[in-house]
């Protein structure tokens, strides 16, 4: 008998990686086979507001130079092996896995001016970890059909919080980004996250810990390298 999702939300919670939502797959989902047989559901897991950065915490207490990815991979692959599902990753390719078109279809969440996928309730304090896809096609709950929040936001606070103003309506200045955080490696945006992300008022009581947008700030600067911010 399939899993049910309230059982499936417990394991995952238990694992330390929230459920996110799903989708039961069609033509043009980019959804690969569960093992030999078709897709019949893609279930997508990662974090909303600091629940999976403690687990993630507590696992480096023993091994302080853990990579996210690594933990991630080992705890999904486990999970997956457990409930007889495929794991698939964001951070595995090229070619890499379509997650954003994936979450569009998991739950309501839409594109922001900065790019990044904003929830209704989480803000931009969420992001995905990875998807498990299964053969059978799992019983899902109704999905949540919210409005985008910048639909309706005036101010646009995010594009004017930027201290070289990266962010605008046309798109996002890498080159202006990276050359801020190469010029001051102690400014504001990698000690205490990314200005333009924390001016958004939706979802303020999920906000990162601070210890984790600065982790997710240096592994950002880490993979963009030194060129792209003098071209």
């Amino acid at each position: 008998m399939p899993i049910g999702w309230p059982e499936l939300t417990a394991r995952c919670e238990r694992a330390g990686i929230p459920l996110r939502g799903g989708f039961h797959p069609g033509e043009g989902d980019g959804v690969p086979a569960a093992g030999a047989l078709p897709a019949g559901t893609l279930v997508l897991l990662g974090n909303a507001g600091p629940s999976m950065w403690r687990a993630f915490s507590r696992a480096r207490e023993g091994a302080p130079d853990l990579a996210l990815d690594d933990w991630t991979r080992t705890v999904v692959s486990a999970l997956a092996a457990e409930l007889g599902a495929t794991a698939l990753f964001p951070f595995t390719g090229p070619p890499y896995w379509p997650f954003q078109r994936w979450a569009q279809r998991a739950e309501a969440v839409s594109p922001s001016p900065l790019g990044i996928l904003i929830h209704p309730r989480f803000g931009l304090w969420h992001g995905y970890r990875a998807a498990l896809v299964f053969a059978e096609r799992l019983s899902l709950p109704p999905r949540e059909d919210l409005p985008s929040p910048c639909a309706s936001c005036v101010d646009k606070p995010c594009l004017r919080a930027c201290p070289v103003s990266a962010f605008s309506a046309t798109g996002y200045d890498v080159k202006a980004c990276i050359g801020h955080l190469d010029t001051d490696p102690a400014a504001e945006c990698m000690t205490r996250g990314c200005q333009s992300r924390r001016a958004c008022p939706i979802g303020q009581e999920n906000i990162y810990l601070e210890e984790q947008r600065r982790f997710h700030m240096r592994a950002f600067r880490s993979a963009a390298p030194p060129e792209r911010g003098r071209e």
